[in-house]
């Protein structure tokens, strides 16, 4: 597997980066979903600050995901793709990007305006704060962040939906090529691509 991406897959470097932030975004989300509903116990506390250090995890692997895109490129199109889809894709790439990087950067400006104690990420360094502490900038940001997150949902289920119509109606390989070789069958002549 090359792990610089070519004409016609990603390579193991964006593969990588794909799923784990992928995987990281629903754990933060499901964790996001429920931490409200837990008692103020050292448990919700726990569960709190992990949120926060994946949210910034996300962050750090969005920022290395745009900068080896910059660098290695990115596939064309699968050959057929209607010019109109190769763009919606595009946009709805690129606001995946956006999102990816604003969920976090909101949840730690409710942090930091919400004039809570300083957290450490996974226990380990100090986060600085974005701001002084200033209830109104909290709710604000507080308020975006929630949006943000359906917003990200939406957009996922969009982008998951696509992939999935791909292989299993226009039966192409585009979610083939952002998975390892040999996990999912294409046609014959995507596959020396």
């Amino acid at each position: 597997m090359s792990l610089r991406n070519t004409a016609g897959r990603w390579g193991g470097v964006s593969q990588l980066l794909h799923w784990t932030v992928a995987v990281l975004i629903l754990s933060i989300g499901a964790i996001g979903l429920v931490m409200g509903e837990l008692p103020r116990s050292p448990k919700y506390f726990w569960v709190y600050t992990l949120h926060k250090s994946l949210g910034l995890t996300v962050l750090a692997l969005v920022l290395a995901r745009i900068a080896w895109r910059l660098y290695a490129g990115a596939p064309q199109p699968v050959p057929g793709t209607p010019r109109w889809q190769a763009w919606l894709a595009a946009a709805v790439h690129l606001l995946l990007y956006l999102l990816a990087l604003a969920m976090p950067l909101t949840g730690w400006l409710y942090d930091s305006a919400s004039g809570l104690r300083p957290f450490r990420w996974f226990g380990l360094a100090e986060v600085p704060k974005l701001a002084a502490p200033d209830e109104a900038l909290a709710g604000i940001a507080q308020r975006l962040h929630v949006t943000l997150f359906w917003l990200l949902v939406a957009l996922v289920a969009v982008h998951v939906g696509a992939a999935l119509y791909h292989h299993l109606f226009r039966r192409d390989a585009t979610l083939a090529r952002m998975l390892p070789r040999g996990w999912l069958s294409v046609p014959d002549d995507e596959v020396s691509r």
